[in-house]
Formats: C-alpha cells, sequence, structure tokens
C-alpha cells in the first residue's frame, strides 16, 4: 500500500480541517495505507515566514512529502482562496514536490460561495508543483462538521457519504483497496 502525507493548513488548534482529514486518515489506514499526518500550524512560524529552506523542521516536512507516494491537502478556505499557512508551507518545498504524486485536495468553509475555491485557487498551484494525478477533490461546508465536547468529530450523513467516495477514489488511484474490510472473529 501507499504512503500518504495528510497536510493540514488550518492555523487553528481546534480546526474542524484538521479533525476531518484525521476523520479521512483513519478510513485511508483502514484500506492497508500508511498515513502520516502533518499539521503546518506545528512548524515553527519564523521559518515559514522567513522562507528558510534549511530550517530542520522544513527540511523534514520536505521530506516527507517526498517519501509520500499520495498527498492529502486539507485547508479551510478564507476570502475564497487557500489558508496563507498552506501557501507559506507550499512556497518552501521545492518546485515539483508532488512530481509522481497522486495529490487529493479538501477544504471547508462557511458558504457554498466557496466551492470553487479548490478547483480555481488551490488545483493550480499543485498543478504546477508536478501532481502527476489530481483526484476529484472535496469542499465540506462547516456546519456539516459538528465537534462535540470530548473533542470527536461528527459529519453530516450525506457529507460523510461523499468524503467516503472521495477517500476511496483516492485509495483506488494509489492503488489501494477501496472498502472497508470488517473484523472477522
Amino acid at each position: 500500500m501507499a504512503t500518504v502525507l495528510s497536510v493540514s493548513g488550518s492555523p487553528s488548534a481546534t480546526s474542524r480541517t484538521a479533525r476531518l482529514l484525521r476523520h479521512l486518515d483513519a478510513r485511508l489506514a483502514s484500506q492497508g495505507h500508511e498515513v502520516v499526518p502533518l499539521d503546518v500550524r506545528t512548524l515553527p512560524a519564523e521559518a515559514l515566514l522567513g522562507a528558510d529552506f534549511q530550517h530542520p523542521a522544513i527540511v523534514a516536512a520536505t521530506a516527507q512529502f517526498a517519501r509520500a507516494q499520495g498527498v492529502v491537502i486539507g485547508t479551510p478556505i478564507y476570502k475564497a482562496a487557500y489558508s496563507g499557512l498552506l501557501k507559506s508551507l507550499l512556497d518552501l518545498l521545492p518546485q515539483y514536490a508532488l512530481a509522481d504524486k497522486t495529490v487529493l485536495p479538501l477544504a471547508t468553509g462557511g458558504t457554498t460561495a466557496h466551492v470553487l475555491a479548490i478547483d480555481y485557487a488551490l488545483r493550480p498551484v499543485l498543478n504546477s508543483m508536478g501532481a502527476a494525478h489530481i483526484v476529484q477533490g472535496w469542499f465540506t461546508l462547516d456546519k456539516d462538521l459538528t465537534v462535540g465536547d470530548d473533542g470527536a468529530l461528527t459529519i453530516a450523513p450525506a457529507a460523510a457519504g461523499a468524503l467516503e467516495q472521495v477517500a476511496d477514489q483516492f485509495s483506488a488511484a494509489l492503488g489501494g483497496r477501496t472498502t472497508v474490510l470488517a473484523a472477522t472473529g
């Protein structure tokens, strides 16, 4: 199975975007993929904003991209574009950091007015970075994501079904199985 780097571009520690990615990570892992989460907000701000390509954390993140066969890029949508935090990381990666990789773009936002941000803001950047295959992305409305007092994420049924389909298509593009196997006992 493939190694998948799951990148959250949200600046918030309580991000619904990051929780959505971790939910997707669990599905991909259940399909046999090795999933490595990367929350961009945990990288040093000085390195990101100062374009410190040699900072150990940036070097490590770049190596994670190099090792992955698949990359999930998740971002909240702000002002009809992906987050500035995500952009700061993408700007520090090598020009063709996504060459030979399958990429799944995901976004969250408050209104359907932002649904095209994946195709008009994020997809061109991913293309310019040499992605071998960008699968159909998915936009989830904030109202379809509820975080309980315990931190657990609940996804509205229609959105959950669509997300499962997108995850399965990504898994298939990586050469993985696309159904979760039931435990036998």
